[in-house]
């Protein structure tokens, strides 16, 4: 299928051929027949990929924020790779769009195919010829509303969050600074509402637009035009509200909003523009400034937007979902009329010209439709209970040999190419000799087409049994939200597929015990989870370094893990698990392989109120590992901190940068490595080889297991308050 893309590094437009997305559960696929190009909001995102480097810098100072933050936490070159290989991909347009239902999604009872549904949000309704979108982003349409007209229904959902913010009241009187396409909305929503509106633009044609679709009165802002008008329509006293729809970077609007509203009014910014207040005119007055988030309430929330969970009406009334439906059902009654805003319908194949024209000028619009071909409707305190580690049971009680013939060059499969794939494994593989990346996978079509484009994959789909039951791939990576590892997992084992997993393995018991079923029923034990940092090349020689231990020795590693920004996957613990769950492995694995045993009890302890841990192990031989994860300590101390104390000889790792062995012969690595090296490339050398030679896997199964089995107990050791034993049959 076709869809529209940018690259934001180079600013090129393309209409891209990439996979079609498949349909998941708690949505619909839809395919498109009207998608609308929001002049505002989409123009300057192009606008900003056409900047400079430190145009962009400058665009996005929230951006930069957190690329020192991840320089501090992961060296130059890491961050850099990361940062360009975002920068460097294509990224989609659009978020409006009305489309016919194709395909329903398990846990979906209210459309059915082949209804007309009107779709919202930047993820899902793109400008493409199919979509994945989740429950609460669609709306069907009601009959006797165009098509064309329905793609609106996300514009119009922002521009009624908007009006709703300022809690109009019949017979007020309302000032819209801005003039575009959210503007004239909103004009014709207040004057639905018994608001009397007074506009304000430089644009003419834009004030002549308002005027016809019910304003008072509109105007050059700068102009006296727009004061007299106010002051002829509210007696002197100034407008009740005033919604600034206007972007850019000047002052004006909120200049404006306090010099003609009343005392006491309302300023409700819906638009992006800039906002330094002038203190004694909003002080005086006492203005409410109110900001409008998008479609409504329930937008960045991954529970609403993504599983569905919708918020009761007798506590949110109108939520994003609830929007869009009444939108939809005010333009059915002709209380908002959308055609004289269409300026422009172009054909989807000719998307890029279209967006070129905007972009220079050459085309006035207010709104611009793309119509798609050859659609259907498109012309219209005790205990804890011991946890058992579960046991590895193979056939014969043997490791099987390779699970198929060795071929050279090993081809590889990529289930997920997110931020991690894209910058921490994906890089090294492309360059190593003897690896061939046959296909990756992703749920997104537009993932999976970057990804192929980057790094030379031969195939790109959203078909993971295609994959599955591909002989010719011999090992598959799972690299996907923490939630899916375990049955992605058992999946490819089942299909005879050497895997490679991303930590964590499982997110709880069951799913540990799914993965060993699916071992024992296969015969195939051909596994590693990504547990990096033992292979790191500074925490080796440290290691060697250090020398063979005779006596029970202590380990102190301190995770400086830092807060999670607001929306982050992480934080979705009812499907993703706790954090710990998701990311303590590493350390877990990295503890035991330092100590050369596996753990045989988990204490762990928390303080109220926040994330932090206090994480202690216990080996056969006595030895103890305390691991302190924390959220709380300073973003700009190292992330990673290890003390190794034995037999009279301290070893300390920093960061990953670098190292230290205290013994008879003092020995300190280097002060300037090259790059903070956590293992990932020479991890990833040991699997290839595995995989091409037959030969025993990188890490013990055993080892994975109890690794898991010790991160998972960590939760049953915090809710009994005692030292959970990990048993083994």
């Amino acid at each position: 299928m076709k869809q529209v893309v940018q690259n934001y590094k180079s600013g090129e437009l393309a209409l891209l051929d990439v996979p079609e997305p498949g349909c998941k559960p708690g949505g619909v696929l839809v395919r498109s027949a009207f998608s609308l190009i929001s002049t505002g909001t989409e123009l300057m995102k192009v606008s900003e990929a056409g900047m400079s480097m430190v145009g962009k810098a400058r665009s996005r100072p929230d951006q930069v924020a957190k690329v020192v933050q991840s320089v501090a936490a992961n060296g130059v070159p890491a961050t850099y790779r990361k940062v360009m290989g975002k920068l460097d991909s294509y990224t989609p347009l659009g978020y409006s769009l009305c489309g016919v239902v194709e395909q329903v999604g398990a846990g979906v009872d209210d459309v059915k195919a082949g209804d007309l549904v009107a779709c919202a949000g930047n993820e899902h309704a793109l400008h493409a010829e199919l979509n994945w979108v989740p429950k609460n982003l669609y709306a069907p349409v009601p009959d006797g509303l165009a098509p064309r007209h329905a793609a609106f229904g996300t514009v119009g959902s922002i521009a009624l969050q908007g009006v709703r913010q300022g809690e109009s009241r019949l017979g007020e009187v309302a000032l819209v600074v801005g003039l575009g396409l959210i503007g004239q909305l909103v004009v014709q929503l207040l004057t639905a509402s018994g608001v009397r509106v007074v506009g304000a633009d430089p644009d003419p044609a834009r004030c002549e637009l308002a005027e016809r679709l019910g304003a008072a009165a509109c105007g050059d802002p700068g102009s006296a035009a727009v004061e007299g008008a106010v002051a002829e329509l509210t007696g002197g006293h100034g407008v009740d509200q005033v919604y600034l729809a206007a972007g850019g970077g000047s002052n004006q609007p909120v200049e404006l909003a306090a010099r003609l509203s009343r005392d006491r009014g309302r300023v409700v910014d819906i638009g992006k523009c800039r906002l330094d207040l002038p203190w004694n005119a909003y002080y005086e007055k006492e203005l409410d400034v109110r900001f409008s988030r998008s479609y409504g309430p329930g937008r960045y929330d991954p529970a609403y937007e993504l599983e569905g969970r919708e918020y009761p009406i007798g506590y949110v009334r109108w939520t994003e979902r609830r929007n869009l439906a009444c939108f939809l059902d005010l333009a059915a009654r002709g209380q908002v009329d959308v055609e004289p805003l269409i300026s422009h319908v172009a054909g989807f194949d000719d998307a890029v010209e279209t967006y070129r024209s905007l972009k220079d000028g050459e085309l006035k619009a207010v709104a611009v439709l793309f119509e798609y071909p050859g659609q259907p409707g498109a012309a219209a305190g005790a205990q804890a209970p011991a946890v058992t580690v579960p046991a590895v049971v193979r056939p014969g009680g043997a490791r099987p040999a390779a699970v198929r013939a060795v071929r050279s060059p090993v081809r590889l499969a990529f289930v997920g190419a997110g931020n991690y794939a894209s910058s921490m494994l994906l890089p090294h593989l492309a360059q190593r000799e003897g690896v061939e990346l046959s296909t990756v996978v992703t749920t997104t079509a537009l993932s999976a087409a970057n990804a192929q484009r980057k790094f030379g994959f031969g195939r790109a789909t959203t078909d993971l049994d295609a994959v599955l039951g591909d002989d010719s791939v011999d090992a598959v990576f799972v690299v996907t939200r923490h939630s899916s590892h375990a049955e992605l997992t058992r999946r490819a084992l089942l299909a005879g597929k050497t895997v490679f997993v991303e930590k964590p393995l499982a997110l709880d018991q069951d799913e540990l015990a799914g993965v060993l079923a699916a071992v024992e029923e296969s015969g195939n034990d051909r596994i590693q989870v990504g547990f990096n940092r033992r292979f790191a090349p500074l925490l080796q020689e440290a290691r060697k370094r250090f020398g063979v231990r005779t006596g029970p020795a202590s380990l102190r590693y301190l995770v400086n893990a830092g807060r999670l920004d607001h929306g982050s996957w992480y934080l979705r613990q009812g499907t993703e698990g706790s954090r710990f769950a998701g990311e303590g492995g590493h350390f877990v694995d990295t503890a035991s392989w330092l100590l050369g045993a596996d753990p045989v009890s988990v204490y762990a302890v928390a303080p109220p109120g926040n994330e932090d841990l206090q994480v202690v192990l216990r080996y056969p031989d006595g030895s103890t590992a305390t691991i302190s994860y924390v959220t709380t300590g300073a973003s700009g101390f190292p992330k990673e901190t290890l003390d190794l104390v034995a037999d009279g000889k301290v070893l300390r790792l920093d960061d990953f940068v670098r190292a230290s062995v205290h013994s008879r012969k003092r020995w300190v690595s280097s002060r300037l490595p090259k790059a903070r090296d956590k293992g990932q490339s020479a991890e990833l050398a040991a699997f290839v080889r595995a995989v091409r030679t037959g030969g025993p896997m990188p890490v013990p199964l055993e080892s994975l297991v109890a690794t898991t089995a010790a991160t998972l107990a960590v939760q049953t050791a915090l809710a009994g308050g005692a030292p959970v034993t990990l048993a083994r049959p």
